[in-house]
This record gives structure tokens, sequence and C-alpha cells, in this order.
């Protein structure tokens, strides 16, 4: 290694002052530098990408083991509350509905993660006005029954959104933001430590990487769980195209949304573009598995 030796008039305090002072932009271009350093060490999923074609680099910082082992206690926390407040289960009819859409879904996971066959899949419904569903690490699956009543879902609707749950836990995406966080931190607690930042401009540093990094990422991770849970479905025999109709009618129900950019989803027009697009691509999907389902 060859030392370059600098030549500069004046004391050494001076020199400090001149050529380390850490201004505002500097000390941000660092905390993001370190960052994005940390995401060239992203490891390659191993999953296959279907038809849809979803294949990327994550950045994973935290053990699989370690997050299904956090999944499978929280879901089992959840459970126990619902089953305490009389609500776990109780709509038997939903819950039976729920099960048989979910069993056609999950034969579909090898085409993205052969090793996705072999989870502990568990199937479960809460009675509550939410209109949410999801499905946790380790194919762990809640839905809600204000989810299916205020929707008025389809069976092809309901596994558009089964569909979508199950993508995000087969991409792990539940990791990736874990990892994301970690290493976000990290970043800034080595930009507050070596550079020297103030509360203000951690704070400021923390905001540039939510919106430029953070939330992106989520819009992205919706973007590939769209993508997937239209081909699961496709491959399952339910209509692609009803994932268009559940997010016209999810526009219809969710107000004031914020601006795109600053949002984890993408905006319902942007989605309903995207998965018109998606849903022709897999149609053939579709119809080849209807076929199967008529013999």
């Amino acid at each position: 290694m060859r030392w370059i030796k600098i030549h500069h008039r004046g004391s050494p305090k001076n020199f400090e002052r001149r050529f380390f002072r850490p201004t505002k932009t500097w000390v941000l271009g660092g905390v993001l530098a370190v960052f994005l350093g940390l995401s060239g060490c992203a490891t390659t999923q191993t999953t296959a990408s279907g038809v849809v074609g979803v294949k990327r680099s994550q950045l994973m910082l935290v053990s699989t083991t370690e997050l299904e082992r956090a999944a499978a206690q929280s879901y089992r926390r959840i459970l126990d509350q619902a089953r305490k407040q009389g609500k776990l289960d109780r709509d038997k009819a939903l819950l039976k509905r729920v099960q048989r859409i979910t069993h056609r879904l999950i034969p579909q996971v090898r085409h993205f993660r052969a090793d996705a066959l072999q989870w502990p899949w568990e199937v479960h419904v809460i009675s509550s006005p939410q209109i949410n569903a999801w499905c946790m690490p380790g194919g762990r699956i809640v839905v809600y029954t204000g989810l299916v009543e205020k929707l008025k879902l389809t069976d092809d609707e309901l596994a558009a959104i089964l569909g979508h749950e199950i993508a995000h836990a087969l991409r792990e995406h539940a990791r990736e933001r874990t990892s994301q966080a970690l290493a976000a931190n990290l970043t800034l607690d080595i930009g507050a430590t070596l550079l020297g930042l103030n509360r203000s401009n951690r704070d400021l540093a923390g905001l540039v990487y939510q919106v430029g990094i953070g939330l992106p990422f989520s819009r992205l991770h919706e973007q590939e769980a769209d993508q997937m849970g239209v081909e699961l479905a496709a491959r399952a025999g339910y209509d692609p195209y009803a994932a268009v109709r559940v997010w016209q009618k999810m526009s219809q129900i969710k107000q004031n949304r914020p601006p795109e950019f600053l949002s984890t989803h993408p905006s319902a027009r942007t989605r309903v573009q995207t998965l018109r697009k998606i849903a022709k691509k897999v149609y053939p999907l579709y119809l080849q598995a209807q076929k199967t389902i008529e013999k």
C-alpha cells in the first residue's frame, strides 16, 4: 500500500476543521453509502421465478429459523386472544371455504419454492370487522371476516387475496424487511457515532432512508406478491382477473390515501393496471387448470 503525504500549512486543528468537518449533506451521503454497502452483501433467493419472472437478490441478515420461531409465537398469541374472545373460527362456513381455497393454492407453491410444500400450514378465521388477511412465515394464515363480508368476495377474489398473502411468505418479505430495518438502524448508529450526527440530522437521515429506500422496497414487495399471487391463483384454477376486481373494490373503500411515493403500497390505479397485465400473462395457466378440474 502506498501512503500519500499531504502537505498542509497551519495547525492540525485547522486541517481537521477544513477537511473533516461533516456537513449535513456529507453526513447523509455517508449514512446512505454505508447502508447501500450492507445491501451489497445481499444473498440471492433460491426460489424459482415462475411464469411471472419474480427473481432478484435480497438482503437477509436474519435467519429463517429465528424469524419463523418468532412468527410461530406471535401466531399463537393472536389465536389464543381470539379464542378467549370467542372469535376464533366461529364462522364455520367461512372457515371451510377458506380452507378449501387454500388447499388448492398450497400445491402450487412448488412453482416458486418446493420446500414450502413441507411448511406447517395452518388456516384460521377470526371474526372481526377488519378488512385484512395475512400469511406469516412458515404458512400460518388468518382471514378476518370483515374482509369477506365488506368486499363481498367471490371464491376467485378470495383466492387472489390468499395467493397474494402466501406469496409474501414464499418470498420471505418479512425476513427481508426485518433485515433492512436492522441494516438501517446499524447504519444510522454508525453515522451518529463516527460522523457526529446530532438528533435532527439522525432523524433526517432516517427519513431519507424511509422515503428513498424503505418505502420503495415495501412497494416492490407488494408488486412481487401481486405477481406471484395471481399466478398461484391461476394455477389453482381461479380466474386471475379476479385480482383486478378485488382492488377495484378496495379502492372504493380506502379513501384519503397518501401520495404513492409516501406509501408502502402502490396506488390503486397503478395496481389495477399492473394486475391486468399479469392476469393476461397467466390466463393460459388458468385455462389449463380448469381443464384438469373438469376431469
